[in-house]
């Protein structure tokens, strides 16, 4: 039975039932109600949490920093890949980073100057377990397209499958794990129409895209009942974004920013 089809019997009483099917039709109300009332809180939080005011306490701030698409991309993308571990820690290197690139990622790119700052040979820490060769390697990757003329969009392109696919077959890792930093990545590139995310990638759908999932967004949206599993995996991450989009047809990582009010509304 779906929501809202219990309209079509107004007069149907329950009690009149053998007493196993009551407990069966009262729990299945029950779980009616529970799930209503869940898709009005995911929706009010998403139009809350939606919106300019969010992106000054996010990593997402700092390709804000920028207007071309290039030096988004490049912004985006090394921010990203620095976003885990403690918020407050994550912010400050990637500001430390920002200046490193002196304000412009794009010509820091062109310029090779990344060559000196992340030797291939440097095993020390730039951020938590990431060495500074670590890092080198992303620069590497993004200096062979911008070096060609192209965007970071334009190279993806050349890929087949969706979009965490594409990239994460042109960053040579995994696509068989939830990848929650470059999922993140793509929600900011992709998805239009939004005051935080920047929709810069035309030729991607936000239909396509995977909910940025980590433990504490698998363990929120098992209490939400948007799984029934709270498994940190690639298979979760899809069943949680498929429940999402019955939620926001077409765009299910609006639910990102419901799963971030729940936090939100319920800290303790």
């Amino acid at each position: 039975m779906k929501i809202g089809s219990l309209g079509r019997f107004p007069f149907f009483m329950p009690h009149i039932l053998p007493e196993k099917l009551q407990f069966i039709f009262l729990k299945r109300i029950n779980r009616i109600i529970m799930e209503t009332e869940t898709i009005k809180l995911l929706k009010e939080w998403a139009a809350t949490y939606h919106c300019a005011s969010f992106i000054p306490d996010d990593p997402v701030q700092f390709p804000h920093r920028y207007t071309e698409q290039c030096d988004i991309e490049i912004s985006g993308l090394l921010t990203a890949v620095l976003s885990f571990g403690n918020r407050k820690m994550i912010l400050r290197k990637a500001d430390e980073l920002d200046a490193i690139m002196g304000h412009s990622p794009l010509q820091y790119i062109l310029s090779e100057k990344w060559r000196d700052d992340f030797r291939a040979d440097d095993k020390s820490s730039f951020y938590r377990m990431v060495s500074h060769s670590d890092f080198r390697f992303y620069l590497e990757k993004l200096y062979s397209v911008y070096s060609e003329g192209k965007t970071l969009e334009d190279k993806l392109l050349e890929y087949a499958g969706t979009p965490m696919q594409k990239l994460c077959a042109f960053l040579e890792v995994s696509d068989r794990s939830p990848q929650k930093k470059l999922n993140m990545f793509l929600r900011w590139m992709v998805r239009q129409d939004s005051p935080v995310d920047f929709g810069v990638w035309k030729r991607m759908s936000a239909s396509d895209l995977i909910i940025p999932l980590d433990t504490h967004v698998c363990r929120v949206a098992h209490l939400l009942g948007l799984t029934d599993k709270p498994v940190f995996s690639l298979t979760n991450a899809k069943r949680i974004t498929n429940a999402l989009a019955e939620i926001f047809p077409g765009d299910p990582c609006m639910g990102d920013f419901s799963l971030f009010g729940y936090g939100v509304n319920n800290k303790d």
